[in-house]
């Protein structure tokens, strides 16, 4: 293939991002992309293309030797872990239509209104919630959404900004937390590197994961100083003003006089319980006998979330319906009609989720890892001080072109252990590095997985969602950047993060003073 490990591997996912931020229509901006990469991998041929496009395997050259790559819809549909991926939203979905269907949302929506009366305080309860939900992004997004989107909705909070908050407390979260799915991935990838297990290298590396830790710093920031600027401004100042909250379709909210808040937080907290459950099952955390075997960091380690998720969503879910009928605040006929419901409500993000996976085949079989990773090594004799700071960017610019910061990770991760050999402290920063750019280009991504789902869990429109979080994520990317440059030379991180805690807050009130708009009082300056 010519185009095989040349920067062309990049151009699907960037002309798909391209034309998702012009037309603002994301199914069929994702779709050029997937016939740009069907196109190429297959030099131009028509009935070629096409079998790409539908499902089909080439075998590519890397580094002599030959390997097998998957195309097409039908190869990212049928892939185990996506096809476990779309169970666990199609099992969620039913789980908020049967607590929405059984008054549940509604009851809490009305407790939360009568506790916490301020804009700022339920931004501040929909942000610790999804520190709370550190497990797995995907299990983050929906939950976290699908419990505060009535009481965002009570405080006239837009849609937009709940998506941003959920989003990043999602993979900046799970990217901090020692114990999910996130340090499971990044472990089993780095695992005897210089001697040292990978669990134990993430852990090294999480003080240094500026992008990560300055993102929560920002976002409580800019609630608790009451301001938005750009696109999630006007978004702000629509929904305050007019009632405009961005909701993405029709939302049915339904009273039930014998419901209270429990009929919405049992089902959420048997959700986590057997979620958690789920992955230390399915990572070997009991034998067959039950017996317990491994520790709760190698299970989590060699646990399939694709195959977890699933599990304690349907095992919650059979709970949780038990439970609703046994309290009688939904009949047995309206709890069935919630699965043709909850399933309906989840196929514009099984659908926008299934373009992304496709897309990534393309990308995955141009070679774009190759590409990146000859990049990367042709740089570093020259620019070893700095490669903190260049490792960053290349891990940002890869994960939002394909999507994917699990595969940033997975790509670079390698290339970095090579280039940090003996050096153990930059090496922790190079690692660092790497995670933070993969969480920054995942978080800005249209085309990615997170992303999506963070739009599904606040119910808003896709690509609004991407539009008003861009400045936000890139805002804290540049201090970030800047976090990495110092890191590289003075290599301490107590030093470097409180620096960057600080710039980030001087960042706030400069944007503030210049660009802010506050919503509450209406104050309006220039976006």
């Amino acid at each position: 293939m010519d185009f095989f490990g040349t920067a062309w591997a990049l151009v699907p996912p960037l002309v798909a991002i391209v034309l998702a931020l012009i037309t603002k229509e994301v199914f069929s901006s994702l779709f050029v992309g997937i016939l740009v990469g069907s196109l190429l991998t297959a030099g131009f041929h028509p009935i070629e293309t096409l079998n790409n496009l539908i499902s089909n395997d080439i075998t590519v050259t890397v580094d002599g030797e030959e390997e097998e790559m998957s195309l097409g819809f039908v190869n990212a549909i049928s892939d185990a872990s996506n096809a476990g991926i779309f169970l666990f939203l199609v099992l969620l979905g039913i789980m908020v239509a049967l607590v929405n269907s059984a008054g549940g949302s509604v009851a809490f929506g009305q407790w939360a209104a009568r506790h916490v009366k301020t804009r700022v305080g339920t931004q501040l309860a929909t942000f610790f919630l999804g520190i709370l939900i550190f497990i797995d992004d995907y299990f983050n997004c929906l939950t976290v959404g699908a419990v505060m989107r009535p009481v965002t909705d009570e405080q006239k909070i837009s849609r937009a900004k709940l998506a941003y908050i959920i989003d990043s407390t999602a993979a900046p979260i799970c990217m901090i937390a020692p114990i999910s799915s996130w340090a499971a991935a990044v472990s089993s990838t780095a695992d005897d590197i210089e001697g040292v297990s990978g669990i134990k290298l993430f852990i090294e590396a999480i003080p240094y994961n500026f992008y990560s830790l300055l993102t929560l710093v920002f976002v409580v920031g800019i609630i608790i100083m009451g301001f938005d600027y750009g696109p999630m401004a006007k978004a702000e100042l629509a929904a305050y003003k007019d009632g405009e909250l961005g909701i993405e379709g029709a939302e049915e909210k339904i009273e039930n006089e014998k419901a209270n808040i429990f009929d919405l937080l049992i089902p959420v907290i048997i959700l986590i319980i057997f979620s958690v459950i789920g992955m230390l099952y399915v990572g070997g955390y009991w034998d067959s006998e039950g017996e317990t075997y491994h520790n709760i960091a190698d299970a989590f380690g060699d646990t399939d979330a694709g195959v977890a998720l699933p599990w304690g969503a349907l095992v919650a879910l059979l709970i949780s319906f038990i439970y609703l009928l046994a309290r009688r605040v939904i009949s047995f006929k309206k709890a069935a009609d919630t699965v043709t419901a909850g399933f309906k409500a989840m196929v514009p993000a099984m659908l926008i989720l299934t373009f992304a996976l496709t897309l990534k085949l393309s990308t995955k079989a141009l070679g774009a890892d190759v590409f990146v990773r000859d990049i990367m090594e042709g740089s570093a004799d020259s620019l070893y001080k700095l490669l903190p700071a260049v490792i960053f960017l290349v891990a940002l610019g890869l994960a939002f072109s394909t999507g994917t910061s699990w595969g940033t990770f997975g790509i670079l991760i390698p290339i970095v252990t090579t280039i940090f050999a003996g050096q153990t402290e930059l090496l922790t920063i190079g690692i660092s590095a790497c995670l933070a750019g993969a969480v920054c280009g995942d978080h800005i991504s249209p085309i990615s997985d997170t992303t999506v789902m963070s739009s599904a869990g606040a119910n808003v429109n896709h690509v609004k969602h991407v539009q008003t979080q861009i400045p936000y994520a890139l805002s804290v990317a540049a201090v970030s950047f800047v976090c990495f440059i110092i890191a590289g030379f003075v290599q301490n991180w107590m030093i470097t993060l409180g620096i960057g805690i600080v710039l980030t807050i001087g960042l706030l009130f400069v944007l503030r003073s210049t660009v802010g708009r506050k919503v509450d009082d209406e104050i309006v300056a220039v976006a």
